[in-house]
């Protein structure tokens, strides 16, 4: 069925996806769409958009808090030493979801994580560069003519893939694009797709 932007009671027309869950549609408003550089907040995404396959994006968001606790934040040089014993540990959390192959897919990404910033102009320019360091912006009216994966969205799949990423498929790479503003997908009628691309986000971890 063909969707298109939706009026909320508080005036403004969004993208009909976050339906009525405040929680959801304050994650659409303010971080969905925005152009991530943040080295380390783009791995962390990238990661849970792993651990969404089979899933709800919806299911992640609202366990990222506990992801977050359990993954020591999200910073790839803890992640690149887990041991056996913490793998599992993870694999007992009930917090997170308890995928094996995906937990060992975090480390192993975490590894190809550090091997581009030791070696390469870093994460963020890595990705980036795909699109020329800019958003590129979609002009779509409904959710019908969102695409799940792009030609795009299967080179970054094949690049990451090589380099040693797990669970970097195009469909999750697209929607890793989409989420982190290297693509503006909200509709046009969505209040949020002519403000976004121009936002900046403030990085959640100091950089050390």
């Amino acid at each position: 069925m063909t969707r298109t932007a939706q009026l909320h009671p508080d005036g403004k027309t969004r993208c009909p996806w976050p339906g009525e869950d405040a929680f959801y549609v304050a994650y659409h408003d303010n971080e969905w769409g925005v152009p991530e550089y943040d080295d380390r907040a783009l791995y962390e995404k990238l990661i849970l958009d792993g651990f969404q396959a089979g899933l709800s994006w919806i299911t992640i968001l609202r366990k990222r808090e506990n992801f977050r606790k359990a993954f020591d934040d999200f910073q790839p040089e803890k992640i690149a030493r887990y041991t056996d014993k913490k793998v599992h540990a993870l694999m007992n959390d009930a917090g997170i979801v308890r995928n094996r192959a995906k937990i060992e897919g975090t480390v192993a990404s975490a590894k190809s994580y550090l091997e581009i910033m030791e070696k390469g102009p870093g994460f963020s320019k890595f990705l980036w560069d795909f699109v020329d360091g800019k958003p590129k912006v979609n002009l779509f009216k409904t959710t019908a003519s969102v695409p799940a994966s792009t030609p795009l969205s299967i080179k970054i799949s094949k690049e990451l893939g090589g380099r040693g990423f797990k669970f970097v498929g195009p469909t999750i790479v697209y929607a890793f694009m989409q989420a982190t503003g290297m693509v503006n997908d909200h509709l046009v009628t969505c209040f949020c797709h002519q403000a976004c691309s121009g936002k900046l986000r403030v990085p959640r971890l100091k950089k050390k």
